[in-house]
């Protein structure tokens, strides 16, 4: 909603002033006419109804048109990046567009809030209550780059690890209980099928799946030794076991949570 600028070098003369008065308003009546097009399908939507309208660009709102749409009620907000401009459109449904000759009703998004906050220095935009969210933002503040990049890498494991429960539909217990299983298995395995030297490394593989159980008892005042034999005891009489790291006995994970 403003002049553009051509994609290449270019340059315009003039015969007189009157034709690049003529140009000039060509120019600003092409662009009233986009906003007078927002403005239609505001008032058609929104009129008689106890509700509001925001625009959000791409490119530049000059101040003309940013008058016009004030006049009318509507936000708009300009310079938006692409990234932003695609997660608000999973976000609040719509369809961002390139062009305003197919501009309809169907293609608008909602929220049942949009509002400017100011954290620091920074202003941020907030958009809320939308009907059905494919995706958010997540606002990260921290005392330094060090602890925010930290922070970052903490949500980014934890949604991986929702989204690989998801996309698997299936979980493997906690407190040492896979990996208890798995020595087990890995050491019959190597005993009744490998023969040489790979035996040894299935064995090694096997003792090295145990730092976890130990782990998990050295943190919590534990002796690693009795905690792991007790847990393989326990084990090879049919039940899945975990470590219950505030008693030190046996517990089922999956019972416990």
């Amino acid at each position: 909603l403003e002049y553009e600028k051509t994609e290449v070098h270019s340059g315009h003369y003039f015969a007189s002033a009157k034709q690049r008065e003529c140009l000039v308003k060509s120019e600003r009546a092409l662009t009233d006419e986009k906003c007078m097009k927002i403005i239609e399908l505001k008032r058609k939507v929104c009129e008689g109804k106890d509700k509001t309208f925001v625009l959000i660009n791409q490119k530049g709102i000059d101040p003309v048109c940013l008058d016009l749409l004030a006049k009318e009620g509507i936000i708009g907000l300009r310079r938006a990046k692409r990234r932003n401009m695609e997660r608000l459109t999973l976000a609040c449904g719509g369809k961002a567009l390139n062009s305003l000759e197919d501009l309809k009703a169907e293609h608008l998004g909602y929220a049942e809030h949009v509002y400017e906050v100011v954290v620091g220095e920074e202003k941020f935009t907030y958009v809320e209550g939308v009907k059905n969210p494919q995706s958010c933002t997540i606002l990260i503040k921290g005392q330094n780059n060090f602890t925010i990049t930290q922070i970052k890498d903490a949500i980014r494991d934890g949604l991986r690890a929702v989204k690989n429960t998801i996309d698997d539909d299936c979980l493997l217990p906690g407190a040492g209980a896979w990996e208890i299983a798995l020595n087990s298995h890995l050491t019959n395995f190597g005993r009744k099928n490998v023969k040489g030297k790979a035996r040894l490394g299935v064995k090694a593989f096997a003792e090295a799946l145990l730092v976890v159980p130990k782990t998990l008892a050295n943190n919590s005042g534990l002796d690693a030794l009795d905690v792991v034999l007790d847990l393989q005891q326990e084990y090879e009489s049919g039940n899945v076991v975990g470590l219950d790291i505030y008693t030190g006995d046996a517990i089922d994970p999956v019972e416990s949570g």
